[in-house]
């Protein structure tokens, strides 16, 4: 049967790529995101053809079986078709695309992933993830070697393991059959979406309980707030509802909408020289799918890494408690420059540092024992030395000790 709710689908640029290189497809049973990459026209012709590719499948199956069926030999095809793409077209070369693809079989949702574009799911105010990012950092979470913050924030977040692309004519592909009920709302989207709003954010525009069309709109806005550097595609599909069923032609956007977005012009050559070497356009996408032993060297690559955090740390720490020690130091110095009377238990002694201390560490310790007994000394006299009178040198002290054997009369 058809699927009956509503749906929507939006797609833009961002506000640091020249062109869009992401493709989105709502239909009446099927629902996709696909991300291209390979440069300014390569990932266009990616997204496009996998879009493409898959629209011929939205239609009402009879079973799941078959649904799953049919998306796994439309991915199958799609790779075979970039494969033949850069055969005729060879500056094409390293192109590839991202997919993640919905289709409804009656009460079933019939899922096909590739890559990290994701599906979530919302159901009851919570928002779940369904698919699993193929990516260098998933395998670092996976593996306990990062958290998934610490993975938002990964210089490598956007290294791909997996990719539908012109290299591997038989991709492993991501399937599997899901029960949906009304009331659920499925959101496909690009990594643009993802890569900049948490999830707390996108569940609380799902939960508003707006059309698709405006919660898309909602998304779009905090992402391009958000800095948008990357093109963002969002496909919205609520289960039943309260809002206007799917009526009327598929909605694509995105490169696929262009007629003539697989018939890119050729690549110009690019000139350099050891003055002006070629470089990356810089709206080309960061991620790629490396080779299966580039992995180790990726692993090696990020623990290194984390050493090198972790020295720079520790060598912080060292120049901290040596700066520390030298103030210390130099403050221990200072203090032992100088001098003072004072009494012990019964005479009267010249202490060398200061009438202070650290905790249990004294900051003072006995210099010279006068043999002027306490009992000796007049009233006054006794206590100030209780008092302690601070000089500025061991002669300076002395003084004030001949001073008050003078006055008191000691020997």
């Amino acid at each position: 049967m058809v699927f009956q709710g509503s749906s929507a689908a939006i797609s833009h640029t961002g506000k640091v790529r020249s062109n869009n290189q992401d493709s989105g497809f709502c239909g009446s049973n099927l629902f996709v995101v696909a991300d291209g990459m390979g440069g300014h026209a390569g990932g266009d012709v990616a997204s496009s053809l996998a879009v493409r590719r898959l629209e011929s499948l939205d239609h009402a199956f009879s079973t799941t079986t078959e649904a799953e069926a049919a998306l796994q030999d439309a991915l199958a095809d799609t790779a075979a078709e970039l494969i033949d793409t850069v055969k005729v077209r060879p500056e094409l070369a390293g192109m590839g695309t991202t997919v993640s693809a919905l289709v409804m079989v009656d009460s079933y949702a019939v899922i096909a992933h590739i890559g990290d574009s994701r599906l979530y799911l919302f159901r009851d105010g919570a928002l779940t993830q369904i698919t699993t990012d193929h990516t260098f950092v998933q395998r670092l979470v996976d593996s306990g070697r990062i958290t998934p913050e610490e993975a938002r924030y990964h210089p490598r977040r956007s290294v791909l393991m997996r990719v539908l692309g012109d290299m591997d004519p038989d991709p492993e592909i991501d399937t599997f059959i899901m029960p949906t009920q009304p009331g659920d709302r499925w959101l496909l989207c690009s990594d643009g979406l993802s890569g900049v709003i948490d999830d707390a954010h996108t569940a609380k525009a799902l939960g508003q309980g707006w059309a698709p069309g405006r919660t898309a709109d909602n998304l779009l806005k905090q992402a391009l707030d958000g800095g948008a550097p990357d093109n963002v595609t969002i496909v919205i599909v609520d289960v039943g509802g309260q809002h206007p069923l799917f009526s009327g032609p598929p909605t694509i956007v995105g490169s696929a909408s262009h007629p003539l977005g697989i018939d890119v012009p050729a690549a110009r050559p690019q000139r350099s020289s050891w003055l002006h070497p070629g470089r990356q356009a810089a709206n080309e996408p960061s991620h790629f799918e490396p080779a299966v032993e580039f992995l180790e060297e990726l692993i090696e690559e990020d623990r290194r890494r984390a050493r090198r955090r972790r020295l720079t740390w520790l060598g912080g720490f060292i120049v901290i408690l040596a700066a520390i020690g030298v103030v210390l130091f130099a403050g221990y110095n200072w203090t032992q420059s100088r001098f003072f009377v004072g009494a012990d238990d019964d005479t009267v002694v010249i202490y060398r540092g200061i009438q202070a201390g650290i905790g249990p560490i004294s900051l003072s310790s006995p210099e010279e024992d006068t043999g002027i007994l306490l009992d000796d000394l007049p009233a006054y006299q006794l206590q100030a030395v209780q008092q302690t009178i601070s000089a500025d040198s061991l002669a300076d002290a002395r003084a004030i000790v001949e001073n008050l054997r003078v006055e008191g009369g000691g020997s």
